[in-house]
């Protein structure tokens, strides 16, 4: 199964900062996206993470040094860092540090990652990480400037807890951000320009009274890499998600929702007319028929007779009535993942279910990875396996662009029977 990076060199330049140890699983996202990583390492990186880790994790030997030597081949023996340079389809720092970036500014070539960095043409990707005074101070400002000038894609940290303690901008970003502007420097996919997508995401909050509600485990992670993604594969993205605590893509429409009613008004007022419908939320089943207008007391009304009632089924009022070309539903199970999942095509109508296994260690709300099976209407079962949410979403996307672009054609009756369940 072709992945988004199949064949692509990525150099991964790492300095020595505290959140060198974020490269390692960096490298690992990068090789579950099919790319061939390769790691330069400064001499401060290597006092917070051994190369033996970056080592055994991309196949390869760490560049650490200026003088560093590549058995070439055929070729004979080559210098490393421009070998790798000539090589790169693209080269990420993460984290860069302060020092590296007024080295970089500077064109130094006094280690094996600046060396390389003049003796590449390959794209560059820098993603800063230090101290929030720092990241504020405007030498470091300047050399960032001067870097994106010259053509480096900035990928700016995030605000946060800070290793000296403080609080404030200079945390490292997320690492699926990370990934997404690898992705745009290497011009991926651009299969959706023209298409417009929405995207549901998170869980939904059933008050009970104003401090009690009835919810779920759902992150949000899911919906929003598909948003983020679909977003960078050229589509207009409308993202509709319920309460999370993790930051939103950087999206033009995003419509912050809290209970399945107000899920169910804006979707089905956004669908209209989609190209793609994709609900990654997780919809409350139930809600309370009445929420109180104050705090209830277990003394004065126990808690265990509150009365619950259906909420909107979206997905089923999706397939029913079709307003967009193509209707997406996830399938979140603790077992028999597939049948669940075949009987939730078929209810719902949907043209695409991903059914994915939680409740584990290894995939589930609120872990980095999934383990995901696509179910298609006509009968076809791609299985994932257990990747990351990025690699779902970049699977799923593959999906939507084929089916809207109608190849192969669709047909729900010849989508496999599967024994009744309950709603899910």
């Amino acid at each position: 199964m072709a992945t988004p990076l199949d064949n692509r060199v990525v150099v991964l330049g790492v300095t020595g900062g505290i959140a060198a140890y974020k490269a390692v699983e960096l490298l690992r996202r990068l090789r579950e996206l099919g790319a061939d990583v390769h790691v330069a390492m400064t001499r401060a990186a290597t006092s917070f993470v051994g190369p033996l880790t970056f080592e055994a994790l991309s196949g390869h030997r760490v560049f650490s040094d200026v003088l560093d030597l590549d058995a070439g081949g055929a070729a004979g023996v080559q210098i490393g860092h421009v070998a790798l340079a000539q090589t790169a389809s693209a080269v990420v720092v993460a984290p860069a540090t302060a020092d590296f970036l007024a080295r970089a500014a500077a064109g130094r070539a006094d280690d094996a990652l600046g060396a390389l960095l003049l003796a590449t043409r390959a794209p560059l990707v820098i993603a800063p990480a230090m101290e929030h005074h720092m990241w504020s101070h405007p030498a470091t400002r300047a050399n960032v400037q001067t870097l994106v000038e010259r053509g480096a894609r900035l990928v700016e940290p995030d605000e946060g807890a800070l290793a000296s303690g403080a609080t404030g901008r200079g945390r490292l970003a997320a690492i699926e951000a990370i990934v997404g502007a690898v992705l745009e420097a290497l011009g991926g996919k651009r299969d959706l320009v023209g298409r417009r997508l929405v995207v549901t995401s998170g869980p939904t909050r059933e008050p009970i009274d104003p401090v009690r509600y009835i919810s779920n485990r759902s992150s949000g992670r899911m919906g929003a890499a598909i948003a983020e993604l679909a977003a960078q594969r050229g589509a207009r993205v409308t993202l509709i998600s319920g309460p999370v605590s993790a930051p939103l893509p950087p999206l033009d429409a995003v419509i912050p929702v809290e209970t399945a009613a107000e899920m169910h008004r804006a979707t089905m007022d956004q669908a209209r007319g989609a190209d793609a419908v994709i609900m990654a939320a997780a919809v409350a089943d139930y809600a309370p028929s009445a929420a109180a207008k104050r705090k209830l007391s277990k003394s004065e009304q126990p808690l265990d007779r509150i009365e619950l009632v259906r909420t909107p089924d979206i997905l089923a009022e999706l397939g029913a009535t079709r307003p967009a070309r193509v209707i997406v539903g996830f399938a979140a199970e603790t077992h028999e993942v597939l049948e669940h999942g075949r009987d939730k095509l078929l209810r719902k109508k949907a043209d695409l279910i991903v059914a994915n296994r939680v409740g584990t260690a290894e995939s589930g709300f609120d872990s980095d990875d999934s383990e995901a099976v696509l179910l298609f209407a006509d009968g076809r079962v791609k299985v994932l396996g257990l990747v990351s949410k990025e690699v779902v979403a970049a699977r799923l996307l593959d999906a939507v662009a084929e089916l809207l672009a109608g190849e192969p054609q669709r047909s729900r009756t010849q989508a496999p029977r599967a024994r009744s369940k309950a709603r899910g």
